[in-house]
């Protein structure tokens, strides 16, 4: 058993103790951590938050361990994913600037990316028609290309997560996911 193993047999574990009665909480071995919150030996919480803000955390690490394995044939780290993504969602190339501020990241993370794109051909830097000084990032037929197989390897890498529920549960998680993505003030991924 390797360790995407243990994590996933650890997730459905809490997914079990989640939906336990607080009753059987008391059968177990549990202490109050220091906010009065139930915490078993290991130290985990055994609150309904603590216990679903585990599961996501796992959840999360465990697709991005999927998405890296599939990109990585491609040749593009999650990083460059994003920002590639984010520089076609735009309608007129974007400048640096607005890179940066739509990813939540210092302008030098955005150059280090830009870069490594650049270099592979994904996107160009274009001179602004209006202003001298200003730098546009421009999309490549190869970045639209690498684009179009990094989102059949995402949908490959959440075909496999969502593998074990139904079309119904499906139905659900989807709602439950949109519920908490559109509560999530002024975010933009």
């Amino acid at each position: 058993m390797d360790a995407s193993d243990s994590s996933d047999a650890d997730a459905t574990d809490a997914a079990a103790a989640a939906q336990r009665s607080p009753d059987h909480h008391r059968d177990r071995d549990h202490d109050r951590d220091s906010d009065g919150m139930l915490a078993d030996s290991d130290g985990m919480l055994a609150d309904s938050g603590g216990m679903l803000a585990e599961q996501l955390l796992r959840l999360t690490r465990r697709l991005h361990r999927i998405q890296s394995r599939q990109l990585e044939p491609i040749g593009i780290t999650p990083a460059q994913f994003r920002l590639l993504r984010t520089v076609a969602s735009y309608e007129a190339a974007p400048r640096m600037a607005d890179l940066a501020q739509r990813l939540d990241v210092v302008p030098r993370a955005v150059t280090t990316l830009v870069d490594a794109l650049e270099a592979s051909g994904r996107v160009r830097r274009a001179p602004d028609p209006d202003s001298r000084r200003v730098v546009r990032i421009e999309i490549t037929d190869e970045g639209r290309a690498t684009l179009r197989s990094l989102r059949n390897a995402r949908r490959a890498a959440a075909e496999e997560i969502l593998a074990p529920l139904t079309a119904d549960q499906r139905e659900v998680l989807g709602g439950l996911l949109s519920a908490l993505v559109d509560g999530m003030p002024g975010r933009r991924c």
